[in-house]
């Protein structure tokens, strides 16, 4: 299982395809213009729609939620792909809420790892990486997060890590610790709202350069950085950030297109 193929759909949603598996992350489906609330006071307006509709994807095999009580992570329609997925893995209160939406729901913590099983391809194991979605002691506030490291046989250089949601907390400093990365998606956006000031919600451009500069990854794709008002860093301000970088850092980022068709 050397080839691997991913797909940015919009926001937080690719689709990773290898070794025969489709495997998603945080689906979100919605139209734009809807605004949403998150808790709190803070609420947010999705601005654009997904780049492919979830009808013309075609079979997923499994979904990764990084959480599910935020709509720019899993939205309506993205419940509804969950219906019709084999396997969904989440946190430990996310699986809680969402059982029975899937066939097989599993909640890890992070470092607790699971293994996706089919007939005919070979085990991806699936590793919950830490994750925080705020400042220090905001986890009673956002909610639970987590990662996702994925491995399989024949993986030549390291895993292909899927941040999640979080800022540069020092648990994920262990995460270099623990995992070769290859190749990381990494969740940006800088997000920020009104009501709390300069707290920051998920990776800036500068701080997403001091954890790769940490994890050395050979490909940087970013993510979660478009499609949303709260989302207060786009790829202009993460280019500079990357471009500012040293040992050639920046050189490691994949800008992947969003395909026609939403």
């Amino acid at each position: 299982m050397k080839d691997v193929r991913v797909t940015h759909i919009g926001g937080p949603t690719a689709l990773i395809e290898v070794g025969g598996w489709r495997i998603l992350t945080d689906p979100t489906f919605d139209p734009p213009g809807r605004r949403y609330s998150f808790g709190w006071g803070t609420g947010s307006r999705k601005r654009t729609g997904p780049a492919r509709r979830a009808d013309d994807l075609g079979p997923i095999d499994a979904v990764l939620l990084s959480h599910d009580h935020h709509a720019d992570n899993l939205d309506e329609a993205g419940r509804a792909v969950l219906a019709g997925v084999p396997v969904l893995l989440t946190t430990r209160a996310g699986a809680r809420r969402l059982a029975g939406v899937s066939a097989d729901v599993r909640g890890l913590r992070p470092w607790e790892e699971s293994v996706l099983r089919a007939p005919g391809r070979a085990p991806i194991s699936v590793t919950a990486t830490p994750c925080r979605h705020g400042p220090p002691l905001s986890r009673p506030i956002v909610g639970p997060v987590v990662g996702f490291a994925l491995q399989w046989p024949g993986q030549e250089h390291g895993v292909l890590w899927v941040t999640g949601d979080t800022v540069l907390a020092p648990a994920l400093r262990e995460v270099p610790r623990r995992l070769a990365v290859d190749t990381v998606l990494l969740h940006l956006g800088g997000v920020r709202f009104p009501l709390t000031g300069p707290i920051r919600y998920s990776l800036t451009g500068r701080r997403a350069v001091e954890l790769c500069a940490l994890v050395r990854p050979r490909t940087i794709i970013p993510v979660h950085y478009e499609g949303w008002e709260h989302f207060r860093e786009g790829r202009a301000e993460v280019e500079r950030a990357f471009a500012a970088a040293p040992d050639g850092l920046g050189d490691r980022l994949r800008w992947l297109p969003l395909p026609a068709g939403g």
